[in-house]
């Protein structure tokens, strides 16, 4: 009787373990395109966790170094900095667009032509500090390439 009982509970308990863990969905990803010789682009996309988490890294064999970054205004000039993570309140979107929280990708190994697809990583951590990849294909745009304007800011 207790052997049945324990393991209905240690299922129950693997159950919402695994429903803790974030569950992070990207929408509308996209990637800036280059000129020849460009050594950096910037990648953008809406993310979204379902359970609190935060945006800790980014990956792109495409680039040497890729980082999370913010541009925010410091008294008139307005000002572009590396951040070493992005809140991912629960349920709530986050935009990583021009004008705020973006992804920098730097030390660019080729062009990134319009068209093409590139691959990119984000590591997310949980709130046990538990880190997850995302992968995904990003689409490439234009140079002159702008989202809705429903997704600027934070």
């Amino acid at each position: 009787m207790k052997t049945p009982l324990l393991a209905l509970i240690a299922g129950g308990l693997l159950a919402v373990s695994s429903l803790v863990h974030a569950q992070v969905s990207v929408t509308e990803p996209w990637i800036r395109a280059t000129v020849p010789a460009q050594k950096v682009t910037g990648a953008f996309m809406r993310v979204q966790s379902a359970a609190p988490a935060r945006l800790v890294g980014v990956q792109s064999s495409v680039a040497g170094r890729a980082e999370l970054h913010e541009m925010a205004m410091e008294g008139q000039t307005m000002r572009m900095r590396r951040v070493d993570a992005i809140a991912l309140p629960a349920g709530k979107p986050v935009d990583l667009a021009s004008g705020g929280y973006h992804i920098m990708l730097m030390d660019l190994q080729r062009q990134v032509k319009e068209g093409e697809r590139v691959d990119l990583t984000l590591q997310v951590e949980d709130a046990a500090g538990k880190r997850q990849d995302v992968k995904l294909s990003v689409p490439v745009r234009p140079l002159g390439y702008s989202a809705s304007a429903g997704h600027q800011g934070h």
